[in-house]
């Protein structure tokens, strides 16, 4: 504990010395603070900025000088952000993604290949040795609960859980509403089959999830696609046109830290949606898995918040935050909660027994609060300095989106960059990512490419970004 304690405490130092050089506070050539200013100003130890100021001069911030101190490196700017490219709205389009979308998944587990691909926190930044022990505590302490099926909606220790924890967040929820599901991807799938028939018309944001329009794929769905901003979200000017347009059936979109551009919908444009959806019965399946890791002093509200007709089916999961083998996962599914447990019943039944078991014990100890906030601090530092080597290594006609949270970094490149054959170049080298193209069912992200910040930067991954921005330029013909 003490030494978690110590590593928040540095990244504490290094936020802030980091805020002074993007502000202007402290520019190229300036002298830092000395470690004893630094020490009282923030009431730290010595030793603690001193770590800091290593770790800075490791990832090539500052320098340090004999008998002077350390001083700004070089400016520490990161590339201008991308923007969502201007389309028109067309008609409703069949998904036709999956065989490249098998294509990238095939990274997923793969241990040979630099991981950018898969969103998933490194092993360092889980609590992989408190959760081996309580798992083999429930188990122990009651094997023949752990051994047979869970109830079809759920653990009732972990649903309670679930549903304390949304009530925290202002989701209006009873205490047995939640559905616990096999990730959040089967929550989806429920959430899709609960609202939807084959060769309906379903509302998403664009870009989107690749795992959704393979979802939509495989359920026989269209789709029809609004503009995700990488700053702003979703505009519910969008979504109104959309609504008198079209005849849409349900709505499936990421309102925070949307995958892949980690835009942030303002809570009152979501207020403004959900009233919109409402009026015209039309459900809106939400997926909220990246909010918790959040950057921001408050957690971002969500749709759910919203609604007061049962019609918002949010989506979620511990994968981002826990542990993504447990594949454990819940949906609040409102007035469609009858129906997607029936759907849940002649799927798989019920979710791994010792999997709940071991999550609503690690809840209910209350070290949820204490992890997350270790997480947050961890994945906003790995895309600080994620960003620092786009800028080293990539061609300066490259844009990147700058999140307030979340677990990804969306990459413009120069035009004549294909996404896909960048894809299928780093492939061969062992260098896991994810093309851009596989986001749309529509050609408009071709030159985009997206990049996971769960692992930390460690010089394996430094090496593939290098390699990833020299692959880059050489496309490009620079």
């Amino acid at each position: 504990m003490r030494a978690e304690t110590s590593t928040y405490r540095y990244q504490a130092v290094e936020r802030r010395i980091m805020d002074l050089v993007e502000s202007g506070g402290l520019a190229l050539g300036d002298r830092l603070p000395s470690l004893r200013r630094m020490s009282r100003d923030l009431g730290l130890s010595v030793s603690t900025v001193h770590q800091a100021y290593v770790e800075l001069e490791h990832k090539g911030v500052v320098e340090s000088r004999p008998r002077s101190g350390f001083f700004v490196r070089r400016r520490a700017t990161r590339l201008p952000r991308t923007e969502t490219p201007p389309a028109p709205m067309s008609e409703p389009r069949p998904v036709t993604r999956i065989g490249l979308i098998q294509t990238v998944l095939e990274s997923v587990g793969r241990e040979d290949a630099v991981p950018l691909a898969v969103i998933a926190p490194g092993e360092e930044l889980l609590p992989l040795a408190e959760m081996g022990k309580i798992t083999a505590a429930v188990v122990r302490d009651n094997p023949r609960r752990a051994m047979g099926y869970a109830p079809i909606p759920g653990d009732p220790e972990l649903i309670r859980q679930v549903a304390f924890r949304s009530m925290e967040c202002g989701i209006p929820v009873g205490p047995e509403d939640p559905v616990i599901t096999a990730g959040c991807m089967e929550a989806l799938y429920l959430a899709l089959r609960a609202t939807c028939r084959r060769g309906n018309t379903v509302l998403i944001q664009s870009p989107t999830y690749y795992c959704f329009l393979q979802l939509l794929e495989t359920l026989g769905l269209r789709a029809i696609e609004i503009p995700s901003d990488p700053e702003g979200g979703v505009d519910p000017a969008d979504l109104a046109h959309a609504l008198r347009t079209f005849d849409i059936s349900a709505c499936v979109l990421s309102p925070n830290f949307n995958n892949p551009d980690s835009s942030l919908t303002p809570d009152e444009a979501k207020r403004e949606i959900v009233s919109l959806l409402a009026a015209r019965g039309i459900p809106l399946v939400e997926d909220d898995v990246s909010t918790d890791l959040h950057f921001t002093p408050k957690r971002p509200g969500t749709y759910k918040q919203f609604d007061e007709k049962g019609l918002v089916l949010l989506c979620s999961s511990f994968s981002k935050t826990i542990s993504p083998g447990f594949r454990v996962g819940w949906c609040l599914p409102g007035r469609f909660r009858q129906k997607v447990l029936e759907i849940k019943a002649t799927t798989n039944v019920c979710t791994s027994a010792p999997a709940q078991m071991a999550i609503a014990e690690y809840l209910r100890q209350g070290r949820m609060g204490r992890h997350l906030k270790r997480l947050r601090a961890s994945m906003e530092q790995q895309m600080d300095t994620m960003q620092l080597h786009l800028e080293q290594c990539f061609p300066p006609t490259t844009r990147v989106t700058h999140p307030r949270g979340g677990g990804v970094l969306w990459l413009e490149l120069d035009p004549r960059v294909d996404g896909v054959e960048l894809f299928f170049r780093a492939r061969a080298e062992s260098i896991a990512i994810a093309p851009g193209a596989i986001f749309s069912t529509r050609d408009k992200f071709s030159n985009y490419i997206r990049l996971s910040c769960g692992e930390p930067v460690t010089e394996r991954i430094q090496r593939g970004i290098a390699r990833l921005g020299v692959m880059a330029a050489e496309m490009a013909g620079a």
